[in-house]
């Protein structure tokens, strides 16, 4: 770490102190000014500051992790974020089952709200934003392609062939079945992972090799950027469940599905990783942004799936992975219209637009079946 005028570090990093302070006030007591009945002149005012100090947080995640791709270089700028932003979310996933009640689709939910909200939901906005300024834009062949061939037979294989597998109750799996997509998830992620730092890691750079950064701010050591990305992550992920609280009251008010409030929190997580390919994407750095986006759905899928059915078969909780038959319907269409859209090396406006309209049947879907 940098040794630094406590002055300095203070000011430079101030949001990580109130994220902190927030934190221990919810944690201790504070909880109970979002609790149903409150008056709404203390419910609103505290809920919209709750949600300031989480984006302040959030934009200082983007802010460290720039400054990690601009010392590191991609891929492992790009890495290091995704790895960190869906590690927590399995710890969340992991730490529910271990505490909470019964829930056999709650990790099949996650996951599934978490894929479309990036292949099409940030996929098909960024698609879009980029289209509309620069017209056309440049990817990596490659490294999509590397993203995909992986993704495309984890996601078929643990969200829809469970449906058609003897597994007792539809949507579950036997226990050999369920050890050999733990043992696949991993030994796919760990090849992936020795492609894209190793052997093939000039595939996840822009492909005219011309990935210039923007970051506003002094780049300090590594460790420095690093143990500051994981503290503003652990802010974000745990302020998300006390501001659940506000969201799922709003929610439960107007009438909306359940399902809707952890999207909302799922929104919340993924933040920090939509901001970096926002901002990549208008910077006209289309690959950045592919290898955030990309890199999630395949961690979230690879990561939660070993976790879930380990922890399931430890605690003897059943897991349901496969989804209903729409679901399907709409990841299999998400996946081709991907292979599609990522097939020449450029995009445009046109690739954003479709990703978008399959987000919004995903989120009629939700309301339909409340």
């Amino acid at each position: 770490m940098d040794k630094l005028p406590m002055k300095t570090f203070m000011k430079d990093e101030f949001a990580l102190l109130l994220g902190i302070l927030t934190l221990v006030f919810f944690k201790t007591g504070g909880d109970s000014l979002l609790a149903d009945g409150t008056a709404l002149s203390t419910y609103i005012p505290v809920s919209l500051a709750l949600l300031g100090v989480v984006t302040w947080a959030i934009f200082s995640v983007v802010r460290h992790s720039d400054a990690l791709a601009i010392k590191l270089g991609d891929p492992y700028g790009t890495l290091i974020l995704t790895l960190s932003v869906i590690s927590l979310e399995v710890v969340m996933i992991s730490s529910v089952m271990l505490t909470g009640e019964p829930n056999p689709v709650m990790a099949r939910d996650t996951m599934f709200a978490v894929v479309m909200l990036i292949i099409n939901g940030l996929v098909g906005f960024t698609l879009l934003l980029g289209g509309w300024r620069y017209h056309t834009q440049l990817f990596n062949l490659d490294g999509v392609k590397s993203y995909l061939v992986v993704i495309i037979p984890l996601a078929l294989l643990c969200l829809v062939l469970p449906n058609f597998t003897e597994g007792g109750t539809i949507g579950s799996m036997s226990k050999a079945m369920s050890w050999m997509l733990i043992i696949i998830s991993i030994l796919l992620y760990g090849v992936f992972l020795v492609v894209q730092t190793k052997s093939h890691s000039h595939f996840f750079v822009d492909a005219d090799h011309e990935d210039h950064e923007e970051h506003h701010g002094i780049l300090r050591s590594n460790a420095y950027h690093t143990v500051l990305l994981i503290g503003y992550l652990l802010v974000v992920i745990l302020l998300a469940k006390t501001l659940a609280m506000p969201i799922n009251y709003s929610v439960a008010t107007l009438g909306a599905p359940q399902a809707l409030g952890g999207f909302i929190v799922a929104c919340l997580i993924l933040s920090p990783e939509a901001v970096g390919g926002f901002k990549a994407a208008l910077n006209n750095q289309l690959q950045r942004a592919m290898n955030l986006y990309f890199g999630s759905v395949l961690a979230t899928i690879a990561l939660t799936v070993p976790a879930v059915l380990i922890i399931g078969s430890v605690i003897n909780q059943e897991v349901h992975l496969g989804l209903s038959p729409a679901d399907m319907v709409l990841l299999i269409t998400s996946l081709m219209v991907c292979k599609v859209s990522f097939s020449s090396g450029r995009t445009n406006a046109l690739h954003g637009a479709t990703h978008i309209v399959l987000f919004i049947i995903y989120l009629f879907l939700m309301f339909e079946h409340a």
